[in-house]
């Protein structure tokens, strides 16, 4: 149990504590306005705020976990553990030159996404917009790293602390944005695609197209066999994400109507975990959206709770209170579509916090690294 004194807890405050010591060192808390009781603590404890009490553990603190609403913010960048950090204090008595819990609210909560930016082609946050592509530290999820130093300054102040921290599991994602690349799109479609490669005098494509729609050669998208077989060997538990939607210029898969497509999507969820792929066209579209939760979850028999966003729109907060609306609990859009990297500067799956509510939601977070 470690104590943690601070002279004001806000929702902001029980957030990033939970997540650095629940989440990701696996350890009890509690937090504390009480001086006096604070100082006859006995065990593991810290201070965060202005002023250091006594002799414990302290981390002088920012301003931003005890303000409310959503304002630009000074980041000034400092050196640190071979990386960077950002919100610098400067009080000689703090166990570190900047304040790493206000520094994570900002890169989990995604503070900057609220702020005014330059959207990309499909409307969506880019890479060249955040401060880990500009500032060189995207390929680091920092907030884990100062999780684990912060671990290691309280075993040092206290040498019978210990934490068991997290272990590493790897989750293979699969998107089905086209369960098939010739077959099963209906009659239209599929002169259509004969049409349009024979207008650019593709004539393998046609023969290709032919042959498949004939019988006489596999589908090149149906690998399902092959990934099944994968999974099983390498005793992996994937998630796929189906896009079950209405044809729209961004939303190409098979006629949600389609037999075959709903066969397969019932033998995948054998298999694997299924959760909903929404479409473009459903963003900004809340009763697009609720159609395709509920025909997925009709077919399937079963209620959907997984999500990621087809092309991965997200728009903050939006998206999340969409997906939280109809009672999704987990999504994996989390990430960059431009390059690899840590979008919330975090490895681990946390807690959606709604800044314009300032709340903590429900609505579980697992970032991607690469796609």
């Amino acid at each position: 149990m470690i104590q943690i004194h601070t002279h004001k807890t806000t929702n902001r405050i029980r957030f990033i504590f939970n997540l650095f010591f629940k989440d990701l060192l696996n350890v009890d808390f509690e937090i504390t306005s009480k001086t006096e009781d604070f100082e006859a603590f006995e065990g593991t404890k810290f201070s965060y705020g202005k002023t250091q009490i006594n002799d414990e553990l302290f981390f002088a603190s920012g301003n931003i976990l005890f303000e409310r609403g959503i304002a630009s913010q000074q980041i000034s960048l400092i050196d640190f553990n071979g990386s960077k950090a950002f919100f610098p204090v400067y009080n000689k008595a703090s166990a570190l030159g900047f304040d790493p819990f206000a520094a994570a609210f900002y890169l989990v909560s995604r503070y900057e996404e609220y702020l005014p930016y330059r959207k990309d082609k499909y409307g969506r946050y880019s890479v060249e917009e955040s401060l880990a592509h500009k500032s060189g530290f995207l390929q680091k999820p920092l907030v884990n790293q100062w999780a684990l130093y912060i671990g290691k300054l309280l075993m040092e102040k206290y040498p019978g602390f210990r934490f068991p921290g997290t272990k590493y599991k790897f989750v293979p994602t699969i998107d089905i944005d086209a369960a098939w690349a010739y077959k099963h799109k209906g009659f239209f479609r599929i002169l259509g695609g004969l049409f349009n490669a024979a207008l650019h005098l593709d004539f393998r494509n046609v023969a290709d197209r032919l042959r498949v729609l004939g019988g006489f050669k596999k589908d090149p998208f149906d690998t399902f066999t092959y990934q099944f077989n994968l999974q099983k060997k390498h005793k992996l538990k994937p998630i796929y994400f189906i896009l079950f939607a209405e044809y729209g210029f961004n939303d190409k898969n098979i006629p949600v109507q389609n037999r075959q497509f709903q066969t397969l999507v019932k033998s995948i969820a054998d298999y694997a975990s299924v959760g909903i792929h929404p479409s473009y066209g459903s963003h900004e579209n809340p009763k697009k959206l609720r159609k395709e939760v509920e025909s997925l979850s009709k077919v399937l028999n079963r209620e959907i709770t997984k999500s990621r966003q087809h092309f991965l729109k997200l728009l903050m907060p939006t998206t999340y209170r969409n997906l939280i609306n109809l009672d999704i609990t987990d999504d994996y859009s989390m990430g960059f579509a431009g390059q690899p990297g840590f979008r919330a500067g975090i490895c681990s799956p946390f807690n959606f916090y709604d800044l314009d509510l300032d709340i903590e939601t429900h609505l579980r977070i697992h970032p991607f690294t690469i796609m």
